[in-house]
């Protein structure tokens, strides 16, 4: 997408940072409170991640930083699944922070993207081997993945882009980009 706008995904792991930003350079959207997990966080600042906080009170002011960041031309990635999975389902889509693409500045002018990620393990290893989710450490599954000796896949999907005045609600919208998610799945991997 060259348009103006955001990207969703499903998302399974820390290694989506990778994943997604290996194609084209965008900013990620997190909850504020992973900037101080350790190792991840660093890694969530280093590249760029916008950081909100899931509080109906600041819903303008997160609104007014998306619509700077998108009119400034970023390309915004949030995962509205809300939790990483073990990559073996994509969990339903939360609306909310779908909201902000509503608003007066940005309905006309941003579009939006699904785009699904799917990954295969190394051969004969565990179909969620990448999947890192739950109290899973990170430390931990960063040395699991980086001590394997044939690493597996990553594919990504990029579905078709909309225009956000294109929908009459969040709610559309999301449910909308959740169908492109899921359809971009194995189909094994379509279940919630």
């Amino acid at each position: 997408m060259r348009a103006a706008g955001a990207v969703v995904a499903n998302h399974s792991s820390w290694l989506d940072i990778f994943a997604l930003n290996a194609r084209k350079r965008v900013y990620f959207v997190s909850k504020s409170e992973v900037a101080k997990w350790p190792g991840i966080g660093g890694l969530a600042k280093l590249v760029g991640t916008v950081f909100i906080t899931r509080d109906p009170k600041e819903a303008k002011a997160q609104t007014e930083i998306f619509e700077a960041r998108l009119l400034a031309g970023h390309k915004l990635l949030f995962f509205p699944e809300g939790s990483s999975t073990d990559g073996m389902r994509v969990l339903p889509f939360k609306s909310t922070l779908f909201q902000a693409f509503f608003s007066k500045k940005l309905q006309r002018e941003i579009h939006i993207q699904p785009v699904s990620v799917i990954y295969e393990a190394p051969n004969g290893g565990d179909p969620r081997f990448y999947g890192w989710w739950g109290d899973m450490e990170f430390g931990e599954h960063l040395l699991r993945v980086l001590a394997v000796r044939r690493n597996g896949k990553v594919r990504v999907v990029y579905h078709p882009f909309v225009k956000v005045d294109e929908f009459e609600s969040r709610k559309a919208l999301a449910a909308w980009a959740e169908d492109q998610v899921r359809a971009g799945m194995p189909e094994d991997r379509r279940g919630r």
